[in-house]
């Protein structure tokens, strides 16, 4: 099934979700968006942000380039009160790519300087500082050092090597797993040094953190049990704590099903592959009680096999074999079951920008039910960093500016180029686009994607 989005109405939109049978939150109005949440002490004055939308604009060394900086002082300027940022490798043999961010002490000032020129903006335009989280991650079996696949993996896959292939060479020793905690421990340190209020110890999408959490046939430390698959993640945010005060705080993003064939063994998912929160549901459980984390944000799928389980879409690499709508059901759903689980956690979702127009309806429907308490859009900021004072200032977004779901920006960013919106950031983003496209005709025909 591959539908275009060619709703003019929300009623056509819930009538399509009528015969579907999927329930989607749409309130009247979007006043609950406007809401000013308290974060750990952050006073944070919207429910809206950005979320971690890598760029590939980084210098050779892993440093912001004038197009990283350009990004997030657009978005701050736009008005969200959370800013997400993309993934930022902690390690060169982490990297997903030459041009991913990398922080390290040689590389400290760049980010701080950066995250200056973005606060100083979002104060200047909207009279507050946007709440600054890095990403901190490792790619694990998608990292391209170099622009060279190097995939660095939890166990063997044969589905996930379909995507890219890895053999036992890269399986990955317990020893470089408990480095790893370190690495991320010390990231707390570094995020805070460059003036970002939080760290995000990432866990989703296919990078290594979410394999291991799903490395069921693993020996060792972490593999087989669930203790033992969510060691990697729980050191790792312990470590990271040691660095938490008043003026700086850990948090997580979680996926929470991989959206794996039944044979695949995904996280999330039972032995036929139908979503099964248990485990989920027990770490959020345990994030909240054992490391009182203040905040979360929840995700689903791998954008390198399950694209349409992490953010539905009008043109991708494969037809998905359900509706979009369906799609959003579940994450929203999903959503739902982590904010019941623990109630007292903020807990964000994901994924609205299908809906176009109708998004922010959406995601204030989901506000005002409970389903969540604020939503990170990610597509839509690179179309339309000015959503959030769009939907705050003016009550809804603008119809001429939301992302089309085209999928151009993930071509970009499959190509190693600066990344953003191709149809709404035309002059910026055309002339790679363009370039791509050239390149891609003296590709072989099995690596144009």
């Amino acid at each position: 099934m591959h539908e275009r989005f060619h709703y003019k109405t929300l009623l056509e939109v819930k009538e399509k979700c009528r015969e579907l049978s999927v329930d989607l939150p749409f309130a009247e109005n979007t006043s609950a968006l406007a809401a000013a949440l308290d974060i750990k002490g952050f006073h944070v004055p919207n429910r809206l942000g950005i979320a971690p939308m890598e760029g590939a604009d980084s210098t050779k060394e892993g440093k912001p380039s004038e197009y990283t900086e350009r990004r997030y002082v657009r978005e701050a300027i736009g008005g969200s009160g959370i800013i997400w940022y993309e993934a930022i490798s902690l390690v060169e043999e982490g990297r997903s790519s030459q041009t991913q961010l990398l922080i390290n002490e040689e590389n400290l000032d760049a980010f701080k300087r950066m995250n200056e020129k973005v606060k100083e903006a979002g104060m200047k335009a909207n009279g507050y500082e946007p709440l600054l989280i890095m990403q901190s991650n490792h790619s694990g079996r998608y990292s391209n050092p170099g622009n060279r696949p190097r995939p660095l993996i939890a166990q063997r896959n044969a589905y996930l090597e379909t995507f890219r292939s890895a053999d036992d060479s890269c399986i990955v020793s317990d020893d470089y797993l408990r480095r790893t905690e370190e690495s991320f421990g010390e990231s707390a340190l570094l995020a805070k040094k460059a003036g970002f209020d939080a760290v995000d110890i990432k866990c989703c999408h296919g990078y290594l953190f979410q394999e291991v959490a799903a490395a069921y046939d693993r020996k060792g430390e972490y593999g087989g049990s669930y203790e033992n698959r969510t060691r990697l993640l729980k050191n790792s945010i312990r470590a990271a704590k040691a660095y938490e005060d008043k003026d700086f705080f850990v948090t997580a993003r979680i996926g929470i099903y991989d959206g794996y064939p039944k044979d695949s063994r995904g996280w999330g998912q039972d032995a036929e592959g139908r979503l099964d929160l248990t485990e989920p549901k027990r770490l959020m459980s345990e994030l909240w009680n054992e490391f009182s984390l203040p905040l979360c944000n929840i995700t689903m799928g791998n954008p390198y096999a399950t694209t349409h389980v992490t953010r539905p879409f009008d043109s991708g690499k494969y037809p998905p074999d359900e509706h979009p709508f369906q799609g959003l059901s579940r994450m929203v759903h999903g959503v739902e079951e982590i904010k019941k689980t623990v109630p007292e956690m903020i807990v964000y979702g994901s994924a609205p920008t299908y809906l176009r127009e109708f998004a922010d309806l959406y995601a204030a429907g989901a506000v005002e039910r409970g389903m969540a308490d604020g939503f990170l859009f990610g597509r839509m900021a690179f179309a339309d960093p000015d959503f959030a004072n769009e939907i705050v200032k003016n009550g809804r977004i603008d119809p001429k500016r939301v992302c089309l779901t085209c999928g151009k920006c993930g071509d970009l960013i499959r190509a190693h180029k600066p990344t953003g919106c191709v149809i709404r950031d035309n002059a910026t983003f055309m002339p790679f686009y363009k370039e791509w496209l050239e390149e891609k005709k003296n590709l072989p025909s099995n690596f144009r994607g």
